[in-house]
Formats: C-alpha cells, structure tokens, sequence
C-alpha cells in the first residue's frame, strides 16, 4: 500500500478489524519509510461494474461517489454516517447481485431514491430535485406534495 504522504511503496499492518457492519476490514498502517501511520479500508468486490450515463458513456462504478451524494442529501439532517453507509452498502450489493455488469445510471438513481425516501424525506427531497433536474419552484412543490401524500397513507 502507497503512503499517502511520501509515496513510498511500503506499509506495515499495524491493527485489522472489520467494521462494525461487517461489510469491510479496517487496518491501520504505518509506512517503512517516514513512519506516517493512515487507516485503509478494504470491501469485497464481486466484479467489476460499469455505470452506463447519457449519452451513451461508461464509467467504473465508484462507491466513494455514491456515498458522497447521499451524504450531500443528508447534510445537516439527523442522519447517522452509519446509516449513510448501510445504505451505500446495500445499494453496492444490489448491483453487484443484479448479475450485469453493467447498470444504467438511472437505474442507480431509482435505488438511492427508494433508500432515502425510508431514511429521510427531506434528504429524499434533496436528491430529487437533484436527480429529476428540478428547474422552478413549482416543480418542489409539487413533488413535496406528492411525499406529503404518500406519508399520510
């Protein structure tokens, strides 16, 4: 493993122990060279995914990046980063467990929808209006009355 400091080519493990939702191992390394110590994460990847965007173009699948825009819907709600992490978990397994190697991107979008409207309806708001390319107020509106509607049922 590279140290992210000196970008020395070695590391040794100091500490390894899974996460507390068991979906990756945490291990705590120190560099042989300047002896910077980093934490490194290490997750089970069944194969290779391609996210299938507009326009016709392929992009490796990227966890970090999903975790980041859920996250970004998240901000300043009560969200716990575990919960955030469940979710980005089990979006990952989905995929991965779909059989293609490949996932439209609206497709993704649909189960990061479908997450965060159980997880928080202001965060599902968010991502929406994000996700469907809201351009005008009326288009919230709108949209926050069909959430309202669902919640009361």
């Amino acid at each position: 493993m590279r140290c992210p400091f000196c970008s020395h080519e070695n590391s040794q493990v100091k500490d390894s122990r899974p996460t507390e939702d068991g979906s990756s191992i945490r291990r705590r390394r120190q560099c042989e060279d300047c002896g910077a110590r980093f934490t490194t994460f290490e997750r089970i990847q069944l194969r290779e995914l391609t996210v299938l965007k507009s326009g016709d173009r392929r992009e490796t699948f990227d966890r970090t990046k999903l975790e980041r825009s859920i996250a970004t819907a998240c901000r300043k709600r009560p969200v716990p980063a575990e919960r955030i992490e469940r979710l980005a978990s089990s979006i990952q397994r989905q995929i991965e467990t779909s059989g293609e190697s490949e996932m439209p991107s609206h497709r993704i979008g649909e189960m990061v929808m479908e997450g965060l409207k159980a997880l928080d309806p202001v965060a599902y708001i968010r991502f929406a209006s994000v996700y469907k390319d809201f351009r005008e107020a009326k288009d919230f509106e709108d949209f926050a009355g069909t959430v309202s509607e669902a919640g009361k049922e």
